[in-house]
């Protein structure tokens, strides 16, 4: 498709109704304009009040202005650009006519395209991409448009010279992202989110909805054009993509997902917070504000570029670029004692110091995130996990604290500071619950069975344990141990990707599934080609620490089970793997437990809980997590209590 036909019909966006009150305005010699206090554009003022005002019930005013105002809907095509205070913006685009293929390409090119820069080469381009991809957006059929927009715009600002509609409730008290508009486009800002949440009652909560549509108002041609895309990604319906939150669950859901994945592939910068903030998911419930707030435009505009084509998924690219480059730009002493939230809003909004937009995407995209239908199922698994605390789709914003009161915790293995950083290496959903002592040596004793009989029923749970030699190492389990009856006599590996070992002294250091770290690993590939597991035919050995040093295994390998119930997010059914010694998770028997496996255990116990081995393994990818044969000095197991 030619860029001039994707530039045509510009007019259609011009409602009949719209256009007959434009008429009837024009013969009663006036001009509805919503006149308010406004919030600057980023990077200064333009002349105008600069008060900053918190969404809550403000209203806006209507009153009569003269017929040359530039906002009100009218008959003719005024052309992208006239909601800008050009004076803010950060440089002038060029005007050029774009090649006029470029829109028509593949998706794929458009996508690289797009990543390097491509829209920012030309306005009119970008508009003519934005209007494009917006149409694109597969969406629900009964979906508000331009000529809606006319209607309900008449209905609410048309008739009379004021009005009182506040501004809607979904905003949540946050303050209005305003980047470079002019006064006419903070006013069309405002009425297209009242026209919003007139619309679509069932949005309850979307504090990053306005600078979507202040972005988007930049390149479109008039308030209608604006709001019937934004209405399109507000009412995407294509599967396991999501444009924009549209309440307090749903939104809270992906501030949880944003920190799993923060855990998963930032772990300098998880493991620095966590070691100075009290709670680190109030740090990364700020992560949507951080791209679509505290960006400059320069910046926000190109990664607006990227999510019409992409979705949420490159959001979180971003923010964990962010994210690392933070890392690199602090050090632990300079964070001790500091205001880490606030810190990080700071260094976003001074980005430009510290790394180029274009160098700020190519570590985004270099990020290796597994799949979009994976992050959808962590989505709903924190969406689950909420809803069980009693979280709903209607409610508005609240306090929402999901640290674990360390001051009432105790442990004869691991100091508070140390639970605290093992515990943000769970899975956010789980780190919503306070911990639970299940099971300790000092008080059940070295039992097996006894260990079974208290840890069954628990799911996930932490195994902590020290040696006599002073070391103290651990793993996440995400399964309950009764899993290992499903194989009758059988022992079976069972559990899901989520499950990780961990070392805390005399270093803390953490070892995740490989495929984490390496997902090119588990492409798709045949499954009459994938290995079976190194058959390890080592008999099981006494409790006698001579004949441990006899052979370098504790316990034969189980084959890996194939059946049973998993965890929704990160379960080996999700993936065709290379082999199947890569999903060795966690294994129990009458004659001991084995956590990892393929080429050795990351760690085995045996039937009394009192000698143990650790050993690399290909699960975990893991070096050996203390004195590789060692006796056991205390051993406790933690569990969530969901009460």
């Amino acid at each position: 498709m030619h860029l001039s036909s994707s530039l045509s019909g510009c007019n259609n966006y011009k409602a009949s109704s719209a256009i007959s009150e434009a008429r009837r305005a024009l013969s009663e010699g006036r001009a509805p304009k919503a006149e308010a206090r406004h919030c600057s554009p980023a990077g200064g003022g333009n002349g105008s009040s600069t008060e900053q005002v918190l969404l809550s019930s403000s209203p806006i005013t209507v009153v009569v202005t003269p017929e040359d105002d530039s906002w009100h809907i009218s008959g003719s095509c005024a052309g992208n650009g006239q909601f800008v205070d050009w004076d803010q913006m950060p440089e002038v685009e060029q005007q050029a006519d774009p090649p006029e293929d470029t829109l028509s390409r593949p998706l794929k090119e458009l996508k690289k395209l797009a990543r390097e820069g491509c829209w920012a080469t030309s306005r009119t381009l970008r508009a003519a991409a934005y209007q494009q991809l917006c149409q694109r957006v597969a969406c629900r059929l009964v979906t508000p448009d331009a000529l809606v927009y006319g209607d309900v715009a008449m209905r609410l600002f048309g008739k009379h010279s004021s009005s009182s509609h506040p501004l809607p409730d979904f905003l949540g008290g946050c303050p209005l992202p305003t980047y470079c508009l002019n006064m006419d486009g903070v006013v069309a800002l405002k009425k297209i989110l009242i026209c919003i949440g007139n619309l679509f009652p069932d949005i309850t909560y979307s504090p990053a909805l306005p600078s979507l549509v202040a972005l988007l108002l930049h390149y479109s041609e008039d308030e209608a054009q604006c709001f019937e895309n934004i209405s399109r990604l507000i009412a995407s319906n294509a599967p396991h993509t999501s444009y924009i939150d549209q309440s307090f669950l749903a939104h809270q859901a992906s501030c949880m997902t944003f920190g799993d994945l923060a855990n998963k592939h930032c772990q300098a910068a998880h493991k620095l917070i966590a070691s100075v903030s009290e709670n680190v998911f109030e740090v990364y419930s700020e992560w949507l504000s951080w791209l679509f707030r505290d960006l400059p435009f320069s910046y926000a505009i190109r990664v607006f570029d990227v999510f019409l084509l992409e979705g949420q998924k490159v959001l979180y690219r971003i923010a964990l670029a962010l994210l690392k480059q933070y890392r690199l730009s602090v050090s632990s002493a300079e964070q001790e004692g500091t205001d880490t939230k606030a810190e990080l809003q700071a260094f976003v909004q001074n980005i430009a110091q510290h790394i180029t937009v274009d160098k700020l995407l190519e570590r985004a995209f270099g990020i290796r995130l597994f799949s979009r239908k994976e992050i959808w199922l962590l989505q709903m698994a924190n969406r689950k996990a909420l809803m069980e605390r009693g979280i709903t789709m209607v409610q508005g914003r609240q306090s929402f604290h999901l640290a674990v009161d360390m001051q009432s915790f105790s442990s004869s293995i691991v100091s508070a500071q140390e639970m605290r950083i093992i515990w943000s290496w769970i899975p956010e959903r789980f780190s919503l619950f306070p911990p639970l002592l299940l099971f300790t040596t000092s008080e059940d004793g070295y039992s097996l069975q006894r260990f079974y009989s208290c840890c069954e029923g628990y799911e996930p749970t932490v195994l902590l344990l020290k040696t006599t030699e002073g070391e103290v190492c651990g793993a996440f389990l995400s399964s309950d141990w009764s899993e290992r009856k499903k194989n009758g006599l059988t022992s079976g590996f069972f559990g899901t990707g989520e499950c990780f070992v961990f070392t805390v002294r005399p270093e803390m250091e953490r070892y995740e599934w490989v495929f984490i770290k390496k997902p090119e690993l588990a492409k798709a590939m045949p499954r009459s080609r994938q290995r079976s597991p190194s058959p390890i035919p080592t008999p099981l050995l006494s409790s006698s620490p001579h004949s441990r040093s006899a052979s370098p295994n504790l316990l034969t390998v189980p084959a890996p089970q194939r059946k049973g119930r998993l965890s929704p997010f990160l379960a080996i059914r999700h993936f065709l793997l290379p082999s199947k010694t890569a999903s060795m998770f966690m294994s129990g028997s009458r004659d001991g437990i084995v956590i990892g496996g393929g080429g050795g255990q990351a760690l085995s116990l045996d039937a009394n809980l009192l000698w143990g081995r650790t050993e690399p393994c290909e699960t975990f990818d893991n070096p050996p997590l203390c004195q590789e044969n060692f006796k056991v000095q205390l051993l406790e197991v933690w569990g969530f209590q969901n009460t």
